[in-house]
């Protein structure tokens, strides 16, 4: 039986032997032995009932979540039809955990977000950088990935160990994306040549061919992109201090916290390190998000987060 539905079966039992005993118990101010015994019994059925009822409001037999299908290695299409990727693994890990099936729709990443707001998803599994705007609106986990910045680079060229060492190269990047915007912005600072391709795909392979120095795009997408092609390594990182998250809307802080729970059992059992190298190719350092476990809910210093603290319940 699932939990949901144990839940409500247990609440619909309590809530029978609730009416019985109001009308059989209580009428009668004269308290007897009998009476008492069972007003005793009860109680003890209205204690249970308190301690599944918060349960029952978050336990469901399916969560209906999301994710932008185009996305690789965190979400992309497979060749037998569906979606696969770093995050639809984590997804479908949580619904494990939750003992609930995850109906995982691909959409158009612009449409997730005010789609949950709507109610159409109980919560988004695409990968979201939490940032302070954001947190105003929603609540999110503690986070499960930095989001940095990462260049690649031709196998066996110069080591970049600073940006100003890339005065006067040329970088490749997607046209329009955040890294198009960042890179265009330090043109007069660094002293590099930004050239924009359709895809983030044609600027690697710009790069491949000497068109261009490097390629800088998210972390994760990088080292996708490495594990692909053996031509190419992982060069320099540019550090952000942003993460992704998961975020749920305000009133669901209850969900928060329990699909939280989760993601910080996979911290602490290894499954977000193996599900990296898995995708990335990459294993966590040490005191990064994926082997991180935050004290309280919510990530520190974003509004959503309750400092109080808590032990993971991975049973």
């Amino acid at each position: 039986m699932s939990t949901r539905k144990l839940a409500k079966n247990t609440i619909g039992y309590l809530l029978g032997a609730w009416m019985n005993d109001t009308m059989t118990y209580y009428t009668y101010p004269d308290e007897t032995e009998e009476n008492m015994k069972n007003n005793r019994i009860f109680a003890t059925f209205l204690a249970g009932f308190l301690a599944v009822l918060p349960n029952y409001l978050v336990a469901k037999d399916t969560y209906k979540v999301a994710l932008d299908g185009t996305f690789a290695p965190h979400a992309m299409p497979k060749m037998a039809g569906g979606v696969e990727g770093f995050n639809v693994d984590l997804a479908n890990e949580i619904g494990r955990r939750l003992g609930a099936k995850m109906d995982i729709t691909a959409a158009q990443w612009s449409g997730l977000l005010p789609g949950m707001q709507a109610g159409t998803y109980d919560f988004i599994v695409a990968p979201t950088t939490l940032t302070e705007s954001r947190s105003k609106s929603m609540l999110f986990t503690e986070g499960y990935l930095n989001t940095d910045f990462q260049f690649v680079v031709k196998k066996g060229a110069q080591k970049i160990k600073a940006l100003s060492e890339l005065k006067n190269k040329v970088i490749a990047v997607n046209k329009g994306s955040a890294y198009d915007k960042w890179a265009r912005n330090l043109t007069n600072k660094i002293g590099w040549k930004v050239q924009s391709f359709g895809t983030n795909t044609d600027a690697v392979q710009a790069v491949v061919s000497g068109r261009a120095f490097a390629n800088v795009a998210g972390n994760t997408v990088s080292a996708w992109a490495v594990k692909k092609n053996p031509q190419i390594e992982l060069s320099y990182l540019h550090t952000t201090g942003k993460v992704f998250s998961m975020p749920f809307r305000k009133n669901s802080s209850a969900l928060r916290d329990k699909v939280e729970n989760v993601i910080e059992c996979m911290k602490l059992d290894g499954t977000l390190v193996k599900m990296s190298e898995k995708w990335f190719g990459v294993t966590p350092a040490p005191g990064s998000p994926p082997v991180t476990v935050y004290a309280g809910y919510g990530q520190p210093g974003f509004e959503g987060y309750v400092a109080t603290p808590h032990v993971p319940n991975c049973n």
